[in-house]
């Protein structure tokens, strides 16, 4: 069995984040006030933008008291969220959210400034993670050469981060993120990739390295839009030898039967929203899957027949984790369950856990919670799920 003992984290990038001023205020106004409600330990999976990391980079002072300012508010921080490279509370984030991408310099030399970040953040013996966007997204444009460089600027992220372990003893691992519609989305796409990576990297002497320092978040509301089965996705990652080093505890939107369930379109259409992208698919009645880049009030409320004849879409709307149905629509805690229950009882090493509802912001309905009180419920409800999971395999 293997569960980390670390504080739950949640993720900071349901806060804006675009100078240090606005995330200390985050941390201050919601964060401070979910550990007091919490009464237990409380880790901060920060998300720093670039240019929050810029900042702290040009200013040693700030970036000490910074540092020192996490454990004086009684939280820890272990993990980064690397993802969002630029402002992720715009107007329209969409597919922007994906640049720059791993063939980029630009990306390179963000993800090595937070991994020196993370270092300093670390609790004394604690080894750190930082989630990263998935290579790049199908729908933008890559070079022909887009691969080979995205080899070379990870595994040149992993020996920087060797270096750095061997001079101060601060272990940080990078978790490449699959999402759909993105260069790395699926199970098979993500195995296969690190095959190459791992091929390329014992080439050149360092497969070693490669494999300690590079592996995935798991982010399971992902591969359940997929309709993947997620207790064997976690089971194969593992057989490949890809360490899963961090688990987002997500849910997705579920519509079952479409074509009688109106009442579920016409709820789904309320989630249409202009910021983030809300990829969508659909496994027909033989197994087919239908596949739309973005959730639209059209396909909601009008779908073609292929669509309304599915026997059921799935979302990706981050949605609440303690949420079991929106009302006529459903959600992918069940499969959380199973993915929890896998990481538990199939890996010999305990992956960092995460919930990452970053959505609350863009939620429909004017009868939600304060953000402090719905991730008190998203937190509690994981930690009683992971409590009733461990108990059940030791019985």
């Amino acid at each position: 069995m293997s569960l980390s003992d670390l504080p739950l984290s949640y993720c900071t990038n349901v806060h804006p984040g675009r100078s240090v001023v606005e995330v200390e205020a985050g941390l201050d106004a919601c964060t401070v006030e979910v550990l007091g409600a919490l009464g237990r330990p409380l880790a901060a999976g920060l998300w720093l933008a670039a240019p929050v990391i810029e900042e702290l980079r040009q200013d040693t002072s700030a970036r000490q008291r910074f540092i020192e300012g996490i454990g004086e508010r009684g939280l820890v921080c272990y993990t980064l969220n690397a993802f969002p490279y630029g402002d992720f509370h715009g107007e329209r984030v969409k597919e922007q959210v994906y640049l720059p991408d791993w063939s980029a310099p630009a990306r390179l030399q963000y993800t090595l400034a937070c991994g020196d970040l993370l270092a300093a953040l670390l609790p004394e013996g604690v080894d750190g993670s930082i989630s990263t966007v998935p290579l790049g997204f199908k729908h933008l444009p890559q070079g022909e050469d887009f691969q080979s460089r995205a080899i070379d600027a990870l595994l040149d992220w992993s020996s920087q981060m060797a270096r750095r372990f061997d001079s101060c003893g601060r272990r940080v691992r990078l978790a490449i993120e699959p999402e759909p519609f993105c260069l790395l989305e699926t199970t098979d796409e993500t195995i296969g990739f690190f095959s190459t990576l791992f091929a390329e990297a014992d080439r050149r002497g360092m497969l070693d390295t490669a494999r300690e320092y590079l592996g995935v978040c798991y982010d399971v509301c992902h591969q359940a839009v997929e309709f993947e089965d997620v207790a064997e996705s976690i089971r194969r990652l593992d057989a490949d030898g890809i360490r899963i080093n961090k688990v987002h505890i997500t849910c997705a939107i579920v519509l079952e039967d479409p074509a009688d369930n109106v009442e579920g379109r016409e709820l789904l259409a309320g989630y249409v929203e202009p910021r983030y992208l809300h990829q969508t698919m659909a496994r027909s009645r033989t197994g087919d899957v239908l596949r739309a880049v973005d959730l639209d009030a059209g396909l909601a409320r009008d779908p073609s027949p292929e669509w309304l004849a599915a026997e059921c879409w799935r979302v990706h709307f981050h949605v609440p984790v303690d949420a079991e149905d929106l009302g006529p629509l459903g959600t992918t805690r069940g499969e959380l369950k199973k993915a929890l229950a896998s990481v538990i009882n199939d890996l010999d090493y305990a992956p960092h856990l995460e919930v990452e509802t970053y959505t609350w912001d863009v939620l429909p309905g004017g009868d939600r919670p304060d953000l402090v009180t719905g991730l008190v419920g998203e937190l509690n409800a994981t930690a009683e799920l992971l409590d009733e999971i461990s108990a059940a395999d030791r019985a």
